[in-house]
């Protein structure tokens, strides 16, 4: 045997797992590992993953990997109202449960959706990176008293694993958000709008989503809902290559001036590019989203918009949300030009566009929501927001 001619007997096993090494979106990688645990250990019947939202203490569906019907999506719940998860956190130990008949009267939708999927067993691990709470997964199986000594250890092994890939991606998007955000915090010393118009409208945007999801109006995982939701906020990154004489100009616009602007999306684009080159995530599960979004926002639906004069369909999805729930926040606050106006009057203003500026469907799902936009106004209100 020599060097060229290798004996093929040491190449004969097959990684189970080589999926992981190719740039997959996150549900199929998990998937994958679904798959090589269940060969050893067939009664795992799904595994979740929940993602935290520390400023409003919320965890949120995410992910998933079941076979058939999977009804816990677009889930949130408070961790602290949530006794048995907080404790994880508190405890620092990992929640076992082989018989969840205990849950089954619980009050809370996801408890009553479990139940009635036949989940009988359920292991919960907290992701934790650094010392920080990303959120939790779920092992649940229809099989009770299956969580012997054996097979948690060979869970607790998945759940790093799990809990690895999924927060070096909940990582790199926060890298790529914060990263682009430093760029954002750089406009808004010169841009009048505050830190709570982008808090406000990326939660705005998530409410649509969600709704349109819920609805059937689109189809929309979880995990591409809260991608929405990380990259809302930079919707105006491309504003940073604006001049001050335009950007700061308390006048009206000349054409020229107006068609200068109208290129911050363009740029905004690229500038994207750009930074998800030299972090090297060019391949960031969900990047198109951001990309969209931050070139697109200013389309409508009649072709009048730009930079592309995109109609309808053409206009994605993303950037029709993040449409409406920035120019709904926009019209709700004040600004130097204007006083801020009320949800009543912003509602009609929009539901008066929709089908020629804004997407009917994602006004409808704000105006829908109106309590939650209430909610969400009071909780990431202005210092100096009159309302």
């Amino acid at each position: 045997m020599t060097e060229h001619e290798p004996d093929a007997g040491l190449y004969g096993h097959e990684d189970p797992l080589l999926a992981l090494n190719v740039s997959l979106p996150l549900d199929r990688k998990l998937a994958a590992i679904h798959e090589a645990l269940y060969a050893q250990l067939g009664f795992v019947d799904r595994i979740s993953v929940t993602a935290y939202d520390p400023a409003t203490d919320l965890v949120k569906t995410f992910l998933a990997s079941a076979p058939g019907r999977n009804d816990l999506v677009r889930y949130e719940a408070r961790l602290s109202e949530s006794p048995s998860l907080a404790e994880i956190l508190r405890s620092g130990r990992p929640r076992v449960v082989n018989d969840l008949e205990l849950f089954r009267r619980g009050a809370r939708l996801h408890t009553r959706i479990i139940a009635e999927e036949g989940y009988r067993s359920s292991y919960t691990v907290p992701m934790i990176l650094d010392g920080s709470f990303w959120g939790f997964i779920f092992f649940n199986s229809r099989t009770a008293d299956a969580l012997d000594e054996q097979a948690l250890r060979t869970l607790d092994v998945y759940a790093h694993l799990i809990s690895a890939m999924v927060t070096a991606e909940m990582l790199a998007v926060r890298i790529l958000a914060a990263a682009i955000k430093t760029a954002h915090d750089m406009v808004h010393y010169r841009d009048p709008e505050t830190g709570t118009h982008i808090d406000r409208m990326a939660r705005f945007a998530r409410l649509i989503a969600q709704h349109l999801a819920a609805t059937g109006a689109a189809s929309l995982e979880d995990v591409a809902i809260e991608r929405i939701f990380e990259f809302a906020p930079l919707h105006d990154i491309g504003k940073l290559a604006l001049p001050d004489r335009i950007l700061l100009k308390p006048e009206r616009l000349s054409d020229g001036e107006r068609e200068e602007m109208k290129q911050h999306t363009v740029r905004g684009r690229e500038m994207i590019e750009a930074i998800a080159h030299n972090f090297g995530l060019e391949h960031l599960d969900g990047l198109d989203l951001l990309r969209h979004i931050a070139e697109s926002h200013h389309e409508t639906l009649d072709g009048r918009g730009y930079p592309h004069g995109l109609r309808d369909a053409e206009i994605p999805l993303e950037a029709r949300i993040v449409a409406v729930a920035d120019v709904f926040d926009a019209l709700t606050s004040p600004r130097p030009y204007k006083p801020s106006w009320s949800n009543d009057h912003a509602f009609a203003w929009l539901r008066k566009l929709a089908r020629s500026k804004f997407d009917e469907d994602c006004v409808e799902a704000l105006v829908f929501n109106a309590k939650k936009v209430e909610e969400i106004q009071a909780q990431f209100r202005d210092t100096a927001r009159a309302r």
